[in-house]
Parts: C-alpha cells; sequence; structure tokens
C-alpha cells in the first residue's frame, strides 16, 4: 500500500491480465501445459460445442423461414462450454443472450430450447418476452435481452449465497459491449469490495455491434480493467476450450474460497451480432475469413484427430448425429400448437384477483369483435 493508498497491482497478476493464455493453437498444436482431463471429459467438450454449432445452425434456418422472430449467430464462440463445464448442478448461472453452448451443458435440451424460441405450447417460459431461455430447474437466470443486466444481478445473488454460508458460486457471462454499460463498474466494484463469489466471464468478440473493441476503451485488455477494481484476472484465447476448461477450474476454486474471479475470453463473432444485423456495414469479409482460421472447433477437431482422439471421419459422424436429432427435434416443434392466446395473464399473481379476471373479460371481448370483423390473427 502506498502513502496515496494505492493499492500496487501484483507483477504476475499484471502479466495474466494483459497477456494471452493457451494450450492449444489455432493449428491443433500443444502450445501450453496440457492439464490432465481425461478422454471423456475431452470428447464431452467436443459433443457439446458440435451440440451447439449444429443448433445454432437450425435457429437461424428457422428464422429465415420466418419461424423465429430473432436469433444471435453463436458461430465462432462455442467454447464458452469449456467455462461452464467444471460448475456443480448447485452454482448458479447468469448466461448472455449468444450462449447455447452454456444452456446444453446446463442440461437443457435442444427440444426445449427450440420450443422456447417457436412460442409453442410446450415454451418453458411460456411467452415471457425479453428474457431468452433459462430455467429454475437448472439454476440458470433467464437471459436479458439489454446487455450487462446480469451482471450486478450475478454479484447481488453470489452475496446473498455469501451471506448465508453456502457453498455456491455465481458465474455470469456478457459482451465486450458490456464493459462499456454502468452495470459493468457497479457489479466488478461491488464484487471486488465485499468479496462475493462470483467469475466474471467477458466474451470479448472484438464487435459490440458495430463498435470494434478499440472504440470502447483505451486500457490495454479488459482483464486489466478488473483488476483496478481488485478482481484477480486472466485473458485467455477463447477459441481454446481446453484453456477456457483449465482456466475455469482455477477461477470457480478461487470463487468458492470468496474471491471474485474474471475471465476474459478473447474469441471472434463469425456471424451477425443479430439477425436483424448486417454485418458487411462495418466489417470485411476478408477479415471474417481470415478469422475462420481460428474459430474453436476446427482447433478441438485437429488435436484431436492428430492425438488419435477421433478416427478418420469420426467428427462427421457426430456432427451428423446431432443435425439428424436437431432436425427431428425442430419438425416436431413446429408442428406443435401455439401458446393459448391468453398466456399472458399466468403467472401475475398467485392468487386470482378481480382486476385480472376483469382484464381478461375484456381480453376475450376483443377478440371476439376481431374475428367478427375477419381480423383474427393466426
Amino acid at each position: 500500500m502506498s502513502l496515496l493508498g494505492r493499492v500496487d497491482i501484483d507483477p504476475e497478476k499484471l502479466e495474466r491480465a494483459t497477456g494471452l493464455y493457451r494450450i492449444i493453437d489455432e493449428e491443433g498444436r500443444v502450445v501450453g501445459e496440457f492439464p490432465d482431463i481425461g478422454d471423456e471429459v475431452l470428447r464431452d467438450l467436443l459433443h457439446y460445442m458440435i451440440r451447439a454449432r449444429v443448433l445454432d445452425e437450425w435457429l437461424l434456418r428457422l428464422q429465415r423461414m420466418g419461424k423465429v422472430a430473432i436469433h444471435a449467430p453463436n458461430k465462432g464462440q462455442e467454447a464458452i462450454v469449456g467455462a461452464v463445464y467444471p460448475l456443480r448442478p448447485e452454482d448458479w448461472v447468469f448466461p448472455s443472450y449468444r450462449d447455447l453452448g452454456v444452456y446444453l451443458v446446463r442440461g437443457m435440451t435442444e427440444e426445449e430450447i427450440l420450443d422456447r424460441a417457436l412460442y409453442n405450447r410446450d415454451d418453458p417460459l411460456r411467452g415471457s418476452d425479453f428474457a431468452i431461455y433459462g430455467h429454475r430447474k437448472y439454476n440458470m437466470i433467464p437471459t436479458p435481452v439489454p446487455v450487462g443486466n446480469q451482471i450486478p444481478h450475478a454479484v447481488g445473488a453470489a452475496y446473498a449465497m455469501k451471506y448465508r454460508g453456502l457453498d455456491t458460486i455465481t458465474m455470469v457471462m456478457f459482451g465486450d459491449g458490456a464493459t462499456s454499460r454502468g452495470d459493468f463498474h457497479a457489479g466488478l466494484n461491488f464484487a471486488g469490495v465485499f468479496k462475493t463469489p462470483t467469475v466474471f466471464v467477458c466474451e470479448n468478440n472484438q464487435w459490440a455491434i458495430s463498435v470494434p473493441l478499440k472504440r470502447q476503451t483505451r486500457a490495454p485488455t479488459i482483464a486489466f480493467r478488473a483488476l483496478s477494481y481488485g478482481v484477480d484476472s486472466i485473458r485467455v484465447d477463447g477459441n481454446d476450450v481446453v484453456a477456457m476448461y483449465k482456466t475455469a477450474i482455477d477461477a470457480i476454486t478461487q470463487a468458492r474460497r470468496g474471491e471474485p474471479f474474471f475471465i476474459e475470453m478473447v474469441t471472434y463473432r463469425l456471424g451477425s451480432h443479430t439477425t436483424a444485423d448486417d454485418p458487411s456495414r462495418y466489417r470485411s469479409e476478408e477479415e471474417v475469413k481470415r478469422m475462420e482460421r481460428y474459430e474453436p472447433l476446427r482447433r478441438l477437431r485437429k488435436y484431436m484427430e492428430e492425438h488419435g482422439y477421433l478416427r478418420e471421419g469420426e467428427y462427421d459422424e457426430i456432427y451428423k448425429m446431432y443435425y439428424d436429432h436437431v432436425e427431428k427435434a425442430a419438425r416436431e416443434a413446429l408442428e406443435k400448437p401455439p401458446l393459448p392466446e391468453d398466456v399472458f395473464f399466468e403467472n401475475v399473481y398467485g392468487d386470482k384477483i378481480w382486476v385480472l379476471e376483469l382484464e381478461k373479460e375484456e381480453f376475450y371481448e376483443s377478440l371476439g369483435i376481431m374475428k367478427e370483423l375477419g381480423l383474427e390473427v393466426e
């Protein structure tokens, strides 16, 4: 501690926050100390990433067919599965809207995600808008659409866990754009001061919609910014799922000891921000093609094939298996009837109240008038 009250940053912590931790490079070569994780974990990580890639492709296809309102493509960010894989079921996850792999690792099925996206009768959130997936039975908070809102929520939940003496933590995911929001700074400051058992995972995909990272901050890295709040941090190659897995184990262990931890996952969004976005207006096609070389599935596949974890042609077999499964699930989800027209009257109050009942009567009366006029909506 200096005379001015400033806490000097440990040089090793500074190096972790400004460097780039990786284990497997873009060509599948081992460039760091490989952890003893076992064949089963490695195959699990591969399967989860393939499932996320296939489901992402189907949701994009369904949106282009006019069946899904909007979708945020996940391609290029599938290595996030490495961050959540080491968590316990009783831990709580606050995901972002580009985290299909997170939902799958936590136990949500492709069928549930498709039902949610199509707003059919089996939608687990019963039509609730501005919340993407998530469910209590998975200890996974439904994702808000506004970026960064989940950060202070995750910190507050972690503080409550600490207050109650629970051996659980929270993990929260968000993009680089969220670090330009006040929620990020409030959350990090509270976590640093009160030592909440929180793991922050910033999915730095280089673009906050159309705003590049260099226009968001003059700090050398996002992980560096976390240090200023007294939160240990590390900058990781976010396309290396093994590095993400190893980092998450260390971060989760530290959080359980009551010390928050920040992971900057350096990755790249290969698709559009959402299906309402045209990325060609702010980045070149050459840039995207250049970054294809670094994407996580290609990298892990090369490593596993070259080290005998996958036999020739096995990757394609696994991919086809999940593609067929999701295709079947999508067809079945499309056949299901929609949610009932009065679904938004559900889950408002525990007991029926006269005001709500009156509004429900007026709603049905309005529907009747619309049908008489031939204005009903399919």
